[in-house]
């Protein structure tokens, strides 16, 4: 069992499937006496952000894990469709900074046609075991300002409920409705950054679970900001194998996949388990 919870934990963004691969994979970890929601510090982006808020409910990972594996009922199904992947990489190819880019996508995200923002609200809340933000550890859940590119942490104190700001960390541009929150509209923080792994400064030891590493800009790659952490940082990052990969599926948004996706992530747990003990070893 590793007893040191001075490491930061980073959970990147995937969809419904990304948020079950990642509880199989903490739920096979803990069962190898390697519990990550020891953690001093939780990151959640897009998916990661609805895990993150599981783990750090108070809610058992054996339990949180069962519920994966339940029919996926209250869920809304989507997709990627072609138009959403070509806005996308515009957005991405465009000259500029991080923020002009953002802009662009986020200007799609205010005009695009969804479900209601409400409906979107009654699906995150249904998610999350407890509506609170956890006293501790620490809990970053990630956003970008839809109007102007800028990106957001919200935390505890930052004054907004966490069934909004997670709401606002999955609202994938485009697909689903940008969420309101005191005037301002939040888009996905995976827009920015496919786990905004930079939020884990200070920390010596970063591990990072990724149902996906790619990114719309250069410097929202997981590589690129664990690395911008310092040489001194021990970090790791854990993406689906090949196996998970197949049954994640070619639609991360399809509820069908999400039991698949959490049975191939606790088996890949084992596969994982030298590599993040490594990182955590004193």
């Amino acid at each position: 069992m590793v007893d040191d919870s001075s490491f930061a934990l980073v959970l990147g963004g995937g969809g419904i499937t990304g948020v079950a691969w990642e509880i199989g994979i903490l739920t096979g970890l803990a069962a190898s006496g390697v519990d990550l929601t020891r953690a001093a510090l939780v990151v959640g982006t897009s998916a990661g952000s609805v895990v993150a808020a599981q783990i750090t409910s108070g809610m058992p990972l054996p339990q949180l894990y069962e519920r994966q594996l339940a029919p996926a009922t209250g869920e809304i199904a989507s997709k990627f469709g072609v138009g959403t992947m070509l806005r996308y990489a515009a957005a991405g190819l465009r000259p500029g900074d991080d923020r002009q880019a953002l802009r662009k996508l986020g200007h799609a995200a205010l005009t695009a046609d969804t479900v209601p923002e409400q409906a979107r609200r009654d699906v995150i809340a249904g998610r999350l075991p407890s509506h609170d933000w956890p006293a501790s550890p620490r809990l970053l859940i990630t956003a970008v300002d839809a109007e102007t590119g800028e990106e957001v942490a919200f935390d505890r104190g930052s004054g907004v409920d966490l069934v909004s700001a997670v709401t606002a960390s999955c609202a994938v541009p485009i697909v689903w409705p940008v969420v309101t929150i005191d005037g301002r509209r939040y888009m996905d923080g995976g827009s920015r950054s496919a786990a905004n792994a930079h939020l884990a400064k200070g920390y010596d030891r970063v591990i990072v679970l990724a149902p996906t590493t790619a990114s719309l800009r250069r410097s929202g790659r997981v590589a690129a900001e664990l690395a911008a952490l310092g040489a001194h940082v021990r970090s790791a990052v854990v993406s689906p194998d090949a196996e998970a990969r197949t049954a994640i599926g070619r639609n991360v948004l399809d509820p069908a996949r999400r039991a698949p996706a959490a049975e191939t992530g606790r088996r890949q747990s084992a596969t994982a388990v030298e590599a993040v003990t490594a990182v955590l070893a004193p």
